[in-house]
């Protein structure tokens, strides 16, 4: 018979009881150590500045789409405006081709300057609407950005490089160069003891 306070002992594969070593197999240790925990919080610091770069990257992505955005829509008439140039300097002309005696003698005259001034005043409200400005540089000093100097002139009074005469209107849209004026500028004296001004710019 067998013995029966060896029933639940575990047995070899000859039937010999497993001696029992008296306690139990030992938990592993799962307290993570000092190194990882290093490792993790800088991890979670790496994937924390890839989410604030890939986020501002983002943003900065959305702001320059709005800005291209507002480009296109503030300056796609450029070409039509530029077309238009041209008609308000031909308005402009033809008001500066009637003397003033000329319209007190002729009415048919008078009432034909009045039509085109009135041309003109609606021709230039619509530029101020689509933000397109009339350069007016006469007594300002030249400026290669706005101005292209057409000629120099002498004995004007004035400090070389100033423009004392517009040849041709320029016009900005939104502050940027639409078309440049035309201009002449007062020459360097010889008692001028200022720069010449670059015309070549």
């Amino acid at each position: 018979m067998s013995d029966p306070i060896n029933n639940n002992k575990p047995a070899d594969a000859e039937g010999q009881v497993i001696a029992d070593s008296g306690a139990e197999s030992a938990e592993p240790d799962t307290t993570p150590s000092d190194e990882r925990v290093a490792k993790l919080e800088a991890e979670v610091a790496n994937l924390k500045d890839q989410v604030l770069r890939a986020m501002a990257e983002a943003e900065n992505t959305r702001r320059r789409a709005q800005r291209d955005r507002e480009d296109a829509t503030k300056y796609a008439v450029s070409g039509f405006a530029k077309d238009l140039l041209a008609v308000a300097d031909n308005l402009r002309r033809a008001l500066e081709a009637v003397p003033a005696e000329g319209r007190e003698k002729d009415e048919m005259l008078k009432s034909l300057a009045i039509g085109v001034e009135a041309t003109e005043r609606q021709l230039l409200s619509a530029f101020e609407r689509a933000g397109i400005k009339k350069l007016e540089p006469v007594g300002e000093p030249f400026d290669p950005n706005f101005h292209q100097v057409m000629f120099e002139i002498e004995n004007t009074g004035k400090p070389a490089g100033t423009v004392v005469q517009v040849l041709q209107n320029g016009y900005t849209i939104h502050g940027r160069l639409l078309r440049e004026a035309m201009v002449g500028v007062a020459k360097r004296g010889p008692d001028d003891n200022g720069q010449q001004v670059d015309t070549k710019a």
